[in-house]
């Protein structure tokens, strides 16, 4: 986690000037990003939160802002893009040719630690993700693009190690390996699924709570088109593990969507399959791009995800199967 792009108060005083939010009177830097540089600033005008996009095209961060401001006014709990002067919602980087900067409201909030999700707190969860769902299904077909971790990529980056004599990831290799097997196989039954616009990283640290209440869902920069099951089945992983699959968690999360949105009974059949393919996911891009990276992350050790998968190979697949 760090800062790519260090703005000091001139630099940020132009992102506040380039938004219209009025004289700057406080800044400081959110070390907090693991793709982007973060800040948060006070001006006039209240509170915002500044991001660079690093490394990135307009045109993905045109369709990422469009697509946020659509969902905001959807419903969902996330703060919309503010528009730039020249009425875009984000504007050039003046210190720096070729980046883009985005400004939202502040929302005030905290992530919770593992231990915090109750399972009251987990089906507030799964109704602000249905309610994301929902928005999504009624913005245009158009709007939809491809994941960029669809199978064939993930088994592109498999194809990276899975030779590998490193005694951390032979017995990983063989697991993974089966799991990409079986997901393709289940290809079928995953396309049945309903099909719409997916978060696709809906974990913890991407979203907000104050006071008992989901205050922001953060970070679209994964959404994409893709199965709604298996946008679910990221917050299972993610939501209801303590070392262990947490079923009462599960079935609070899956009660708090279905209040919003029921599921289809195509939804229901692909979610098993989904849980071991988002847990499949999240091991493989963990071993890229950390440890074969040498990025120094504990929060980002592919073991812990690996035990995910090791686990919904055995009965727990079964009791997830029986919440449904």
């Amino acid at each position: 986690m760090g800062v790519f792009t260090q703005l000091g108060g001139a630099e940020l005083g132009e992102v506040a000037a380039a938004f219209a939010l009025g004289e700057l009177r406080q800044h400081h830097t959110i070390a907090a990003g693991t793709i982007n540089s973060n800040f948060s600033i006070v001006t006039e005008r209240g509170r915002w939160f500044v991001r660079i996009n690093e490394g990135k095209a307009e045109v993905d961060v045109a369709w990422e802002a469009r697509l946020v401001g659509a969902l905001a006014a959807g419903g969902v709990v996330t703060p919309p893009p503010v528009l730039a002067v020249d009425g875009r919602p984000y504007a050039p980087l003046a210190s720096e040719r070729g980046k883009w900067v985005s400004v939202f409201p502040w929302r005030a909030g905290h992530h919770l630690a593992a231990h915090e999700v109750t399972p009251e707190r987990a089906s507030q969860l799964g109704a602000a993700l249905a309610q994301l769902h929902v928005a999504g299904l009624e913005l245009p077909p158009g709007w939809r693009r491809g994941s960029i971790y669809d199978h064939d990529h993930l088994v592109a980056r498999f194809s990276r190690f899975q030779s590998t004599c490193d005694p951390a990831l032979v017995a990983a290799t063989s697991i993974l390996g089966e799991e990409l097997a079986c997901a393709s196989e289940a290809a079928g039954l995953r396309r049945h699924a309903t099909q719409g616009i997916i978060h696709g990283d809906l974990f913890r640290d991407n979203v907000l709570w104050e006071a008992g209440q989901v205050t922001a869902i953060l970070d679209f920069e994964q959404a994409s088109a893709g199965s709604l099951a298996y946008d679910l089945a990221v917050c299972i992983n993610d939501w209801c593990w303590t070392g262990h699959p947490e079923l009462a968690l599960v079935r609070a999360l899956l009660e708090g969507y279905q209040g919003v949105r029921p599921l289809p009974q195509a939804d229901r059949e692909a979610l098993p399959i989904e849980v071991r393919a988002a847990a499949t996911r999240f091991t493989i891009t963990r071993i890229t791009d950390v440890y074969l990276a040498r990025v120094t992350n504990p929060e980002k050790d592919f073991r812990a995800f690996l035990a995910r998968v090791e686990a919904w190979r055995g009965p727990a697949l079964g009791q997830l199967s029986a919440v449904l």
